[in-house]
């Protein structure tokens, strides 16, 4: 019959029901947003911005850990004093766990992101993409693992003493340690004799891969040799929450 409706075909069933469900995909978006950008809204939090209130939260949380270890430590000493030999066991104890400070010879190493605009320095390697011109967490923990290879006395990442409980974490290009962020240039610092420290160093494959990249692309990598450095002791908590026997 002239001017009938022709029925519809499955293909265009098809189309309008991919442009009915587009409608309500768009309802329900403006219903959430309430005419908001979803995307930007200031209510929600950046990861950065979290990791930076945990930052100053756990400084303030470590300058009450100190206080009330000197306080400990005051009310300790009033109870009954250490003989000479007892004492000379817990400064070692407290030494070898990293709890005072450290002074001797020993070398600096800094670690430092590459410019953002930086293209290949050497032939034959490809132009670089974001992710190869920052320091990772790898590049740190090769350089502190490579120093305590070396036969260091102490460590410190930062402005932090490394202990047996320290873990080096980065987000990003940010260095979380031990409760605090940090962006870099990053220093590691080790007492210890320094030839063997530096030997240690360049005896490391991670740390050969990690030059490639700073003769590629401009990542930062100096060491500085101390005659005399000083290490300061761990701060922080150090009670164990998890722990288990080793078999």
């Amino acid at each position: 019959m002239i001017g009938s409706r022709p029925p519809l075909r499955p293909i265009r069933l098809g189309t309008v029901a991919v442009f009915a469900l587009a409608g309500l995909l768009f309802w329900l978006s403006f219903t959430v947003a309430q005419g908001n950008n979803i995307r930007t809204d200031d209510s929600l939090l950046q990861m950065s911005d979290l990791i930076r209130e945990r930052a100053r939260d756990n400084a303030a949380l470590e300058a009450d850990t100190a206080a009330l270890r000197d306080e400990l430590d005051a009310l300790a000493g009033d109870d009954r004093p250490l003989d000479p030999a007892e004492r000379r066991r817990l400064d070692l104890l407290e030494q070898s766990a990293g709890l005072t400070g450290l002074t001797g010879p020993g070398l600096t190493v800094t670690l430092t992101d590459a410019p953002p605009d930086a293209t290949a320095l050497v032939p034959d390697v490809p132009e670089p993409s974001p992710n190869d011109l920052v320091i990772h967490q790898h590049d740190l923990q090769a350089v502190v693992n490579a120093l305590w290879a070396g036969g260091a006395d102490g460590i410190a990442v930062m402005d932090q003493r490394l202990i047996s409980t320290s873990a080096v974490r980065c987000v990003g290009n940010t260095l979380i340690l031990q409760g605090r962020l940090y962006s870099p240039p990053y220093t590691v610092t080790a007492i210890g004799d320094p030839d063997r420290l530096r030997a240690a160093l360049d005896a490391s494959p991670a740390i050969r891969t990690y030059r490639q990249y700073v003769a590629a692309y401009g990542l930062g990598w100096r060491v500085e040799e101390h005659t005399r450095t000083t290490l300061p002791g761990y701060e922080g908590g150090i009670a164990l929450q998890h722990a288990r026997p080793t078999e």
